[in-house]
């Protein structure tokens, strides 16, 4: 097991090299310049000032090492727009927003999904499945900027449930929590269902209802940890689509995380910021697929690691 992990984290270590790579020279061949942007009227010698005092005056060579080096010991640099503030420090400020913002998304996503998909593959060819069916269809066909909207303006204007922007509290959190959610609540909803009616069928159920076990005993019990595998595997992609997809939403519900400060750094052409928000979302999306294999391990044993045995 050691083993494995070692490996997976050296993959995951030239995965983060090729991002830094593909992502820096990315910027710099981007169009603009985050300094005229914000004075049309500056002169030639403030301009060379502030390429000296940025490291862009350096070849590029020298810039992309300096990069690498400090990407590896989590130094991700200042930010162009504003001045005296560090990446580190926006994403210390702002992450905490989005991984509740995320969490919260992803709790309603798998227990909504896996719940809907249980009842749905229970009462199979019945009215529960026929409902649940339809909410997750629902949800896989809506996007979540459109739930946003829907939902700001029946449940927030017209309705006056929920603040429809904001996050100075729980109440603030709900309508873009289920926005975000409901989407990945209705892959989850369908993957558990299919799960479920294939493992339904297994020798193995079928001997546990020989057995005497009650139908909803022999779901908990036992076809139930092997319908979720599918489910599981999909969680990396997902957390990628529920960080990914918090950019839109931060920005339609003004809320102040991360994805904000993304979108606003795209606008202002402040590079730093959008490397240091890339490659920090690419971490955290290199550990996830290296924890959902791990689970995978976990919750079926028949599942061999590669060289973890070796």
């Amino acid at each position: 097991m050691a083993k494995y992990i070692g490996k997976r984290l050296l993959y995951a270590l030239l995965a983060l090299l090729a991002i830094v790579t593909v992502t820096f020279f990315l910027m710099r061949i981007a169009p603009g310049n985050p300094f005229a942007a914000e004075n049309q009227q500056m002169t030639p010698a403030i301009q060379e000032q502030l390429n000296a005092a940025y490291g862009l005056d350096d070849p590029w060579y020298v810039q992309y090492f300096n990069y690498v080096k400090n990407v590896f010991t989590f130094d991700f640099g200042e930010s162009m727009k504003y001045r005296g503030r560090s990446v580190n420090d926006m994403i210390g400020e702002s992450f905490p927003v989005s991984v509740q913002l995320g969490a919260q998304a992803l709790l309603i996503a798998v227990g909504g999904g896996v719940l809907l998909g249980v009842i749905s593959a229970m009462y199979h060819n019945r009215t529960g499945d026929y409902i649940a069916s339809i909410i997750a269809v629902l949800g896989i066909s809506v996007p979540s900027f459109v739930l946003a909207g829907l939902s700001q303006y029946f449940f927030g204007l017209k309705l006056g449930w929920f603040p429809i922007s904001g996050w100075q509290s729980f109440a603030h959190t709900i309508l873009p929590t289920f926005s975000l959610g409901l989407t990945y609540m209705g892959s989850i909803a369908k993957m558990t269902r299919s799960g479920l009616l294939e493992e339904n069928t297994s020798e193995y159920v079928k001997l546990a209802r020989a057995k005497g076990l009650k139908k909803w005993g022999v779901v908990f019990k036992h076809s139930l940890r092997n319908a979720l595998l599918p489910v599981v595997t999909y969680l990396g992609p997902m957390t990628a689509g529920v960080l990914t997809g918090s950019f839109v939403i931060e920005n339609i519900f003004a809320i102040p995380g991360l994805g904000r400060h993304f979108v606003t750094s795209i606008n202002n052409r402040d590079y730093t910021v959008i490397m240091g928000i890339t490659v920090f979302y690419s971490i955290i999306l290199l550990i996830m697929v290296i924890v959902v294999d791990l689970i995978n391990a976990m919750l079926d044993p028949r599942i061999q690691l590669e060289g973890a045995d070796e």
